[in-house]
């Protein structure tokens, strides 16, 4: 079946318009695997650098764009696009999803009594950034169900895909 955007059979279109749940949480874990080790590794260098909690938030929220694109890319390099258009294919199908991801989990932080000023040995650090992780996924898996639905954010990747 020959969908409005050349993908034959893809969940994402479900044939009637409706995208699967089980595309938008895969899009979606893509997603955060890649803000996960980012910000994990933004907080260590910032805090192995001694730096204060403004500036390893920003390292932090870089390198979770950074790695988001970064594993974006390597499968979309993988099936044979040049490097300018999978920084572009990237680009459109991540900046949307790492944006709620970055929002939601460094809110949550925020919120958490003691979690950004609790140290890298700190359980209390970590147990709230699974907790900020936990709560972003959910709020942006339903992002990215509408995003993909609409042949946006990581359904661009698709096309690549074979």
């Amino acid at each position: 079946m020959q969908h409005e955007h050349g993908h034959e059979g893809h969940d994402h279109h479900a044939g009637h318009g409706g995208v699967g749940w089980g595309t938008a949480a895969s899009a979606t874990l893509h997603c955060l695997t890649g803000c996960a080790i980012g910000e994990v590794l933004g907080m260590v260098v910032g805090t192995a650098l001694g730096w204060g909690t403004a500036a390893t938030i920003v390292l932090a929220v870089a390198l979770a764009f950074v790695f988001g694109y970064a594993l974006t890319m390597r499968g979309v390099l993988k099936a044979g696009v040049g490097f300018r258009q999978a920084v572009k294919v990237a680009l459109a199908a991540d900046t949307v999803s790492i944006i709620v991801m970055e929002v939601v989990d460094n809110g949550v932080m925020l919120v958490v009594p003691g979690a950004m000023e609790a140290g890298l040995s700190s359980g209390l650090l970590w147990g709230a950034l699974a907790f900020a992780f936990a709560v972003a996924f959910v709020v942006t898996v339903p992002v990215n169900k509408w995003l993909i639905g609409r042949g946006r954010g990581h359904a661009v990747v698709h096309a690549y895909h074979h």
